[in-house]
């Protein structure tokens, strides 16, 4: 993957927090609102149904946005993991 891609919808409560935090640090990333179009929708649903990374957040009910998949795989779920706010942050490249 050559750049960061964050899947969203502006009708989640957690996304435009996530987004402000990411253009504060500066990060360059492409933008997909999963509820603009049925190929984008998908392509989230491919994500969120095969990979593991959704396990735990699939067995809380939750959809899995923001989600924020970085260059080098990564899947970022929490703006407090972005902030490196966690007691384990996810160290990505950017």
């Amino acid at each position: 993957m050559s750049k960061h891609t964050l899947f969203y919808t502006p009708k989640c409560p957690d996304c435009p927090p996530f987004i402000e935090e990411l253009d504060k640090q500066g990060i360059e990333y492409e933008k997909v609102d999963i509820l603009e179009n049925p190929a984008h929708l998908k392509q989230f649903l491919r994500l969120r149904d095969n990979r593991p990374e959704f396990d735990e957040i699939k067995k809380w009910g939750f959809i899995g946005i923001p989600l924020f998949l970085t260059k080098d795989n990564k899947y970022i779920f929490d703006i407090n993991d972005l902030m490196g706010t966690t007691c384990a942050p996810t160290q990505f490249e950017k």
